[in-house]
């Protein structure tokens, strides 16, 4: 490809080039919501994050098929294999099937990563519809010695696996100390070693969700899911995991072991994670009691929120820090993002004033060329939005007079921004909730302005000052041009 992207590999640490196994293919597999309850900040920030390497691989060429599953089954309320399934619970608690909490929230999500402009995946497959699956892959793992049946449980064998290979290379972790950091818990009994992950669970008699398997009628443990799937939709090598850093131990651990274990050696070439969301420092989640739910953004309607933030503005607020760097959740930052995006849609939406001059005074191929950079730097999108302010200034700078565009540039401008701001960043404009009212609202300011232009030309300055004065009280901010005026209100 033209433009070499480089990613930060958690597995090695640092930052590579991306080469894929089989270009222009690429395979991506990136970890989905558990769909027991309404999607929060933190559930937007992977979405974001990986919509983002999803449209710039496609953008460079790529022919990418994208995989983010939905856990619907197996995803315990504890790591350590125990407490109840998190969607069987919720179905108990409100006396519906499982499957209708599933198809509920699973719903909802969908509806809300589509008003956060969050692409569909090419596949989205589910955990419970790939039972079969994680049946065959817990039983190769058997075959190969790395797993054993207790009490029709099926426990996968960390100590003897570590003697083989490494158990805690994407985490950093060795294996004394998370032995060392292993409690020990009810039921444990069942395992060789508290560290010992559960590959298929034999279900309880009140347990809901459950399925015949070789061993027991049970379902399958949660690190099952993604190894299983990843292999049917994308092979046994594939280029790109991705999911929050709060997923690398044990989860995608897990996951390079059952890979290594039942077919010889690892699955994926890259590992990418995105940081947290954090309030006051402190991760954002369910468990802790200090999620915003995404609607709740949208409408104002939590307490620590002080007004409503726009689908837009949250993407925006998200993209403004790295990937792979902690975002800090308060509504001074959530306000700067809005009026920062604000700015770049003003400018953007102004672009239809310019007058192209014979020549150009401005580089607009070097602005084009520190965008690539930016995004080929391990999706640098801070760095890029920097650039589309650099391009903002250009075009206030060009309408005021104060430097010029020739043709080619500025249609060089506008694809920028048509490839940065919107294709690649995955912005788009609002729409006004009644929009024949802001027409209207637009054309009597316009009026206004049209009435102190002609007190201007006849040289009447008690009326010119009065409508600016005017309109100036009411909010607005005036800019005479030169080529009459523009507006804005603040």
């Amino acid at each position: 490809m033209e433009h070499q992207l480089t990613i930060y590999n958690t597995l090695t640490r640092k930052k590579e080039k991306f080469v894929p196994l089989h270009a222009p293919h690429v395979g991506m597999y990136v970890c989905g919501p558990t769909v027991y309850g309404d999607a929060h900040l933190g559930h937007a920030r992977p979405a974001i994050t990986f919509d983002i390497l999803f449209r710039y691989l496609t953008h460079l060429g790529y022919k990418v098929r994208y995989v983010r599953n939905i856990t619907d089954v197996g995803h315990l309320e504890d790591d350590a294999d125990e407490g109840e399934d998190k969607i069987a619970k919720k179905a108990r608690l409100e006396k519906l099937e499982p499957m209708e909490v599933v198809q509920f929230y699973m719903t909802r999500y969908r509806r809300t990563m589509d008003e956060l402009n969050v692409l569909p995946p090419s596949i989205e497959p589910l955990a419970s519809g790939h039972i079969i699956e994680q049946i065959q892959l817990v039983q190769e793992i058997l075959d190969k010695g790395y797993a054993y049946e207790s009490n029709g449980s099926v426990y996968f064998d960390v100590t003897k696996y570590n003697k083989d290979y490494h158990y805690g290379k994407l985490s950093g972790r060795n294996l004394e100390d998370v032995l060392n950091t292993s409690r020990e818990l009810d039921g444990q009994d069942e395992k060789r070693n508290p560290v010992d992950f559960a590959l298929w669970k034999r279900a309880e008699p009140e347990h809901i969700m459950r399925w015949p398997s070789p061993w027991s009628d049970g379902f399958p443990g949660w690190h099952c899911e993604c190894t299983a799937m990843g292999r049917k939709y994308l092979g046994e090598y594939f280029d790109i995991h991705g999911g929050g850093m709060d997923l690398i131990f044990p989860h995608h651990e897990c996951e390079i072991a059952q890979a290594v274990a039942s077919q010889g050696d690892d699955m994926v070439r890259y590992w990418m994670h995105n940081n947290m969301i954090t309030v006051n420092g402190t991760k954002m989640g369910k468990s802790l009691g200090n999620f915003i739910m995404l609607d709740e953004f949208f409408e104002g309607s939590h307490e620590l929120l002080a007004k409503a933030y726009s689908p837009m503005t949250i993407r925006f607020f998200i993209l403004q820090a790295h990937y792979r760097s902690p975002v800090d959740f308060s509504n001074e930052a959530l306000m700067a993002s809005e009026k920062g995006l604000d700015r770049l849609l003003e400018a953007i939406n102004s672009m239809d004033k310019i007058i192209p001059s014979e020549v150009s005074d401005v580089d607009i191929k070097g602005l084009k060329e520190k965008c690539y950079e930016a995004m080929n730097d391990d999706l640098n999108t801070p760095i890029l939005i920097s650039h589309l302010f650099e391009g903002a200034k250009i075009i206030n700078q060009i309408i005021s007079g104060k430097q010029k565009i020739d043709p080619t540039d500025l249609e060089l401008l506008q694809e920028i921004f048509q490839v940065f701001f919107f294709e690649i960043m995955g912005m788009k404009q609002e729409v006004a909730q009644d929009e024949s009212r802001e027409e209207a609202f637009s054309k009597a300011v316009d009026m206004l302005l049209d009435q102190r232009m002609k007190a201007k030309a006849n040289k009447d300055w008690d009326t010119s000052d009065y409508i600016r004065d005017q309109l100036t009280a009411l909010g607005f901010e005036i800019n005479d041009t030169k080529d009459g005026y523009d507006w804005r209100l603040k």
